[in-house]
């Protein structure tokens, strides 16, 4: 998806989101002259793209006059610190997009104004391969022109989705948010349990890392829903329905990720206030 940037893109955190964001918008072919990078020790990795690309880091704040957009990706316990720094870019009005977990549109809205455009997101760790998925909530100020330039912006790591209300990014942080997590330990699960059935445990690791990776790949290539995967490899009476017979009973997984997810979902209202 073409970028529709006209002015500056400011990227303020390089860190493993902000890196991987750059990365994308990069290899979409936006112009690195356009972007300017604001994170005073980027970690190895993106410094080296930014200085290949021969993008501006640090730059004076009061040159960046012409800001578009304004991506704020710095780690949450950073953000007190660094919007002071950022401030003097609301004068030229920019859309102002946050992958910051945990803070609200009102944060930001204390630095940019009640009458800036903002947009909150919260992505996962999949864009790192651009395999990410993205939810992104707006206030009242965000035109459709910078809804566009926002949702090419994020699809540079993956898939987007729009949820109206902002209440909602604390079910998504749950689900997709923590995510990836929750398949890591169930990759950790199925390696265990096939170690405790006599396999070494370097061949049920690789097992269980191949089959939840192919698994994926499965799914995300043939689009069918997850349920018509599931029963077009369950035989009647079979292992995986011995298997599933486990799995789906009243307080199986279902219930457990019902638990689970309430418990992330409580935690990120917290963390937001």
């Amino acid at each position: 998806m073409k970028i529709p940037l006209h002015g500056r893109l400011v990227l303020v955190g390089a860190g493993k989101m902000g890196g991987a964001l750059l990365e994308g918008w990069l290899r979409e072919g936006m112009d690195p002259g356009k972007v300017s990078v604001i994170d005073p020790a980027p970690p190895p990795d993106s410094k080296g793209l930014i200085e290949k690309a021969g993008i501006a880091l640090n730059p004076q704040m009061g040159r960046l006059t012409d800001a578009e957009a304004v991506v704020i990706a710095v780690k949450p316990q950073s953000a007190d610190t660094a919007m002071p720094h950022i401030a003097p870019l609301k004068t030229s009005r920019p859309l102002v997009l946050s992958v910051v977990a945990g803070k609200t549109i009102a944060y930001f809205e204390k630095t940019f104004g009640a009458d800036a455009a903002i947009i909150r997101t919260m992505p996962n760790t999949p864009a790192a391969v651009g395999r990410g998925i993205t939810a992104m909530t707006t206030n009242r100020n965000v035109s459709e022109a910078q809804r566009t330039l926002a949702n090419a912006l994020l699809s540079a790591v993956g898939e987007v989705v729009t949820v109206e209300e902002e209440r909602h990014i604390d079910a998504v942080t749950a689900l997709s948010g923590s995510g990836p997590a929750y398949v890591f330990f169930l990759t950790e699960c199925l390696s265990e349990a096939g170690r405790k059935l006599g396999l070494p445990e370097d061949v049920a690791t690789r097992l269980a890392r191949a089959t939840v990776a192919g698994a994926g790949e499965l799914m995300w290539r043939s689009g069918l829903p997850a349920a018509t995967l599931r029963e077009n490899v369950t035989s009647p009476k079979g292992t995986t329905y011995a298997a599933l017979q486990v799995l789906m009973r009243e307080n199986g997984m279902m219930k457990l990720f019902e638990e689970a997810l309430a418990a992330a979902e409580k935690r990120s209202r917290e963390l937001a206030g």
